[in-house]
């Protein structure tokens, strides 16, 4: 990448969020808009920290359910697209068996003296 960029930054649960957990981790994507492509894959890890108390303290209980919910939706959308893609590759698959692992298929590689 080079100046002058955009980028955008998609995060994800990594992992399923655990009862009275005090961290979670993020997995980030971020997207060149110049290039249209992933220019880094990260991983945040994050830690709740009480700083009154000046020690690690678990997520607020409405977190942990936005994060459950979160967790769910994601598992959801992952299977969704599981099947789109196995469906996509499946119909791929058979429009080359159609077209090119037939017998009289031949490839034309064209002609030098035209």
């Amino acid at each position: 990448m080079t100046f002058p960029d955009h980028v955008s930054c998609y995060h994800k649960l990594g992992s399923e969020p655990k009862e009275n957990a005090d961290s979670f981790t993020l997995d980030v994507l971020i997207l060149s808009e110049r290039h249209q492509r992933p220019a880094a894959r990260c991983e945040e890890d994050i830690v709740v920290y009480d700083y009154r108390k000046g020690t690690k303290t678990p997520l607020p209980p409405f977190v942990m359910n936005a994060f459950k919910q979160t967790w769910e939706l994601q598992q959801a959308a992952r299977k969704r697209n599981s099947k789109r893609l196995k469906e996509l590759l499946g119909r791929m698959k058979a429009l080359e068996r159609d077209t090119w692992d037939r017998s009289d298929a031949v490839e034309d590689l064209g002609s030098a003296s035209a």
